[in-house]
């Protein structure tokens, strides 16, 4: 294959304004949000001087997208999509705004903030599902696994650059102004997406309440190939999710130096960008579903290594390996959900994906503290990466239809 079918296809960007605008858009908000999750930790940390408060910036931000997620997208399935998205940007853009009043103001207690953003986690539970359907929506079936390439390098390369320009803002121009860049880059995401046409559901739309929610389930339980795919996607962040024991294995094998916990935090980031900066050769394949099952074991059998080796800079190589697996895994994923999905069902497939994506690596954190409690950082992560190798190869053993490639329709 050739360097330039090797390279990100961008070819998305060249034949659909449309979604060049609604790129930059998305790329803006995801960096304003980076920066806020920064902000929020130093702000709940400084206020309280707590682990259990600091640990509550993640539960509020989590706990939304899973209550409200499914039925997010069975709204999304009900109506306009551009319009939900809208709603729900306008939404985020506003409990930003407040979160930088009450950083200028100074007289919210920490519950107040807490409050804030899992609000804002609320709207972004809402406007996923219905910002689902755009890519496929928007481009030629043989561009979809480009634009969500695309949409994937944009928002790592603002997961490395966000939390890097929170910290330098917050010592510059203080808590308030962070917030409130955060709210702006709403407006670029609001402006990205106003362009877009109407975009109701194609077919029978949802029923209301739970009736639809529950019609969501149905399809995800009867679709083998996407329900593998989520299934492969929770083996991978349930079993075999490493960053809670990057400082008991930073201490216990590599001397507890804040330099290489650094580069292994980093490491797996850095791993994600060059393979999507490189997924050309990915989606340009008909087979997402073999490529998505290696990817997945690669990841566990990385980790695994990593947890045996006393070397700091094969560490480092092992995590960028492992980065790049995953990134790999997660773009296939995600290529599987939305081109095997009709589009009546797409909001509150995406929601699903969404949940399966936020909540497995809590929990995949969790077991590993909890492992690693009982053991050793080591054993939890080599048992890890041993048990989502071997999770990953049941169902490719149980779901042909994935092992065979998950084709694209």
């Amino acid at each position: 294959m050739s360097l330039a079918r090797t390279l990100l296809d961008v070819r998305p960007l060249r034949t659909s304004p449309v979604f060049r605008r609604l790129l930059i858009g998305r790329t803006a908000s995801v960096l304003g949000s980076f920066m806020t999750v920064v902000t929020v930790m130093f702000q709940v940390w400084d206020m309280t001087h707590s682990a259990m408060w600091s640990g509550a910036v993640g539960l509020a931000q989590a706990l939304p997208l899973v209550v409200v997620g499914l039925f997010a997208g069975s709204w999304a399935d009900r109506g306009d999509r551009r319009r939900i998205f809208l709603v729900a940007t306008v939404g985020q853009a506003v409990c930003s705004l407040l979160l930088a009043v009450q950083a200028f103001t100074g007289n919210v207690p920490v519950a107040g903030i807490l409050v804030l953003v899992a609000a804002g986690s609320c709207f972004g539970a809402v406007g996923g599902p219905a910002a689902g359907v755009f890519v496929p929506r928007l481009l030629p079936k043989d561009q979809v696994a480009a634009g969500l390439a695309l949409n994937q390098v944009s928002a790592q390369a603002m997961m490395l650059l966000g939390p890097a320009l929170g910290g330098l803002f917050l010592g510059w121009f203080g808590i308030g102004v962070c917030y409130l860049i955060d709210a702006l880059s709403f407006g670029l995401s609001f402006y990205g997406a106003f362009g877009l046409p109407e975009l109701p559901p194609e077919g029978e739309p949802s029923r209301a309440g739970l009736h639809g929610v529950l019609d969501g389930l149905r399809f995800l339980g009867g679709h083998r190939v996407v329900r593998g795919a989520l299934v492969t996607d929770l083996a991978a962040t349930v079993l075999a999710m490493p960053m809670s024991l990057f400082p008991l294995i930073n201490e216990e094998r590599f001397g507890g130096s804040p330099r290489t916990l650094g580069l292994f935090l980093s490491a797996v980031a850095v791993g994600g960008v060059a393979a999507t900066a490189l997924s050309g050769w990915v989606t340009r394949r008909a087979r997402p579903g073999a490529v998505m099952l290696c990817g997945a074991a690669v990841w566990g059998a990385a980790l695994a290594v990593f947890g045996l080796t006393s070397s700091a800079w094969a560490g480092f190589g092992l995590l960028v390996v492992a980065g790049a697996a995953d990134s790999v895994s997660v773009l296939s994923r995600t290529t599987i959900v939305q081109t095997r999905t009709p589009d009546a069902l797409l909001g509150r497939v995406t929601a699903a994906e969404q949940i399966v994506g936020q909540a497995g690596p809590h929990l995949g954190n969790l077991r590993g503290g909890l492992v690693a409690g009982w053991s050793s950082g080591a054993t939890a992560l080599i048992t890890g990466g041993i048990l989502c190798v071997l999770a990953v190869a049941y169902v490719a053993t149980t779901t042909p239809e994935l092992r065979a490639g998950g084709e694209r329709e």
